[in-house]
């Protein structure tokens, strides 16, 4: 009897050491699930703040664009592609018309003093660009006067300026038309945001806050057009009037040519 009282009292202790022992056991278990849970949910939103900074520029501007809506961001879009595409054919344009003035110079003028009009003539006819063009028309006139190569030459000069301006004026037009539309855009975007406010019948933040957001991107993207724009249009407007300084330069030197080399024929 005792010692089946015995064995009883033992396996009450096991049973009761071993509760307390699984009781601890989860008591000290219990703090790291709730770490680890949070530690969850903090990798998560890291790895959700990791993925929106990991959003290249490209997509995000994608996104805006989007949000902007069609109407209005596909026609600031229109403006920006015909804008470059005028901007970029008149660069190449304005790239293949720049010549070497003072290599051409001195070449016309050997040709000239060494095989007379017609030999520089020819140096000039297997020469690219808006500058021998004009040696050209003045050499043409060289045996007539003077006067008629120097009104050959100024004649012509405007000839060539109106073809290095020619589509000029559409780029500024774009330039002047997009940021237009982008504030257009965000005027009809403030009205139809308080259209939705009478509709509602109360001021929600939500319903001011989108429409602002959406009337504003499109006046960010027409200014980022007409500025974009407008470094291409400034870089042609430079080239431009370097290579009409250039024109002037070798219409003084021809004239100045041609006035030696008829000299020099009288003696």
């Amino acid at each position: 009897m005792k010692r089946l009282f015995s064995i009883l009292v033992i396996a009450a202790v096991m049973v009761l050491g071993a509760g307390n022992l699984y009781a601890a056991n989860n008591v000290n278990t219990l703090p790291e699930t709730i770490v680890n849970f949070v530690q969850d949910d903090e990798a998560a939103a890291a790895a959700d703040e990791v993925e929106e900074e990991s959003l290249g520029f490209h997509q995000e501007l994608k996104k805006r664009f989007i949000e902007g809506g069609p109407a209005f961001m596909g026609i600031v879009l229109l403006c920006l592609i015909l804008g470059l595409a005028v901007a970029i054919e008149r660069i190449i344009f304005l790239n293949l018309s720049t010549t070497n003035t003072r290599k051409l110079a001195k070449d016309v003028e050997d040709a000239l003093n060494s095989g007379g009009v017609d030999a520089a003539k020819e140096v000039c006819r297997n020469t690219k660009g808006p500058v021998a063009s004009i040696y050209y028309q003045g050499l043409d006139r060289a045996d007539e006067s003077i006067d008629a190569a120097e009104k050959a030459v100024v004649a012509y000069g405007g000839v060539q300026m109106g073809q290095l301006e020619k589509n000029v004026s559409w780029v500024s037009l774009f330039i002047a038309i997009a940021p237009m539309l982008g504030f257009m855009g965000t005027v009809i975007g403030m009205i139809t945001a308080f259209d939705r406010i009478e509709a509602a019948g109360d001021m929600q933040p939500s319903l001011v806050a989108g429409g602002i957001k959406v009337a504003l991107l499109t006046t960010v993207f027409g200014l980022i057009v007409a500025i974009i724009l407008q470094i291409f249009y400034n870089y042609i407007i430079a080239k431009i009037d370097s290579i009409v300084n250039d024109m002037e330069d070798a219409s003084i030197t021809l004239i100045d040519m041609l006035v030696a080399y008829k000299n020099k024929k009288r003696i």
